[in-house]
């Protein structure tokens, strides 16, 4: 793409992210500043068309772009504003708090405040737990109390129905053999090492303790968010957005379910800086006309999460790159003060 070509399409995607609305040639030759004729402006058009960069809607004879037009945009022509120093005083003074949860939601809320969208943050992973022992109770020929104590000073005791009878000697024994083989295992640990196990033998003994693991399991994932979303009702008031009632559906399934915010949140956590997802190249978002920009965050050097903006295809990315570039950094900084 030649130079003018380049600072057409720009002028182009900074005018509709501005007002909206589809951009004719008139327009594009008072903003663009360049010293041309109308009908030069309408080749280039023409041009960037056909390869895709900018489209024309049916009920109008300007272009607006395309997700095609806005990657190329924001790879090659976006000029970043940098946050007022006002707006990052702000952000340091929300991120004060010496409460890890209290930080997340404060930065949660921090970008959703200043993008006037959805502010998501992936809370970090807890450390791993690891086993300090577990005994096997009977309460009844089939129910059979699990006490599990992790070396974080957790205690859990769960109920499971086993699917035959255990007598109170079976139940020392499994005591017995799960702590000599287990203590000091995570999670992940003790499932691997039972699953080889159950593949060499196939003794009750192991069903029982892979019962007892997946309780466990279950219990310590229950209950804990994995991601902290701020300002979801910010989208209700973004044009491209709420002039789709089926389209914003989804999007707030996707905030429901989490599942999938989860999985992109994590996927960007390798990501060296500031990555941006526009419409449906993420393969998680639901809508074309949703953008993505997220960046990691660390504590004590390392990379513990993903946070960043959720809004439309057609927001400022000059100003919400930085906006989630910085409270990435501030939070990165309050997390491994405290």
């Amino acid at each position: 793409m030649d130079k003018r070509a380049q600072i057409l399409l720009k002028t182009l995607v900074e005018h509709y992210i501005s007002d909206g609305q589809p951009i004719g040639s008139r327009t594009l030759l008072q903003h663009s500043g360049l010293d041309v004729s109308p009908a030069t402006i309408r080749n280039v058009m023409s041009d960037l068309e056909r390869i895709g960069f900018i489209a024309s809607p049916h009920t109008s004879a300007g272009r607006i772009p395309t997700q095609k037009g806005y990657r190329f945009f924001v790879d090659s022509l976006l000029t970043i504003k940098p946050l007022q120093s006002k707006e990052i005083q702000l952000i340091k003074h929300e991120l004060s708090s010496p409460d890890p949860q209290e930080l997340i939601n404060s930065a949660a809320d921090m970008l959703s405040q200043l993008s006037q969208f959805a502010g998501v943050v992936m809370i970090p992973k807890r450390q791993t737990t690891t086993f300090k022992h577990l005994e096997f109770l009977p309460l009844s020929e089939k129910r059979i109390l699990v006490i599990i104590v992790t070396t974080d000073g957790n205690v859990q005791n769960r109920i499971i129905m086993a699917d035959k009878p255990y007598s109170a000697s079976d139940l020392i024994q499994a005591t017995n053999y799960f702590n000599h083989h287990f203590a000091g295992c995570t999670f992940d640990e003790a499932h691997q090492k039972l699953h080889e196990e159950l593949l060499k033998m196939q003794s009750d003994i192991n069903r029982l303790m892979a019962a007892a693991l997946e309780m466990s399991d279950k219990v310590n994932s229950a209950g804990k968010e994995n991601v902290v979303i701020a300002g979801e009702r910010n989208l209700l008031q973004a044009d491209d957005l709420s002039s789709n009632v089926a389209s914003l559906r989804k999007l707030f399934e996707l905030f429901e379910r989490r599942t999938q915010l989860m999985q992109l949140l994590d996927s960007s956590k390798q990501a060296a800086g500031i990555q941006i997802f526009i419409g449906g190249e993420s393969h998680y978002l639901p809508l074309d006309e949703c953008s993505m920009v997220t960046a990691p965050y660390e504590a004590d050097g390392q990379v513990v999460g993903t946070l960043g903006v959720i809004g439309p295809t057609r927001m400022a990315y000059e100003r919400v790159i930085p906006i989630v570039d910085i409270t990435a950094k501030l939070l990165s900084n309050a997390l491994s003060t405290n």
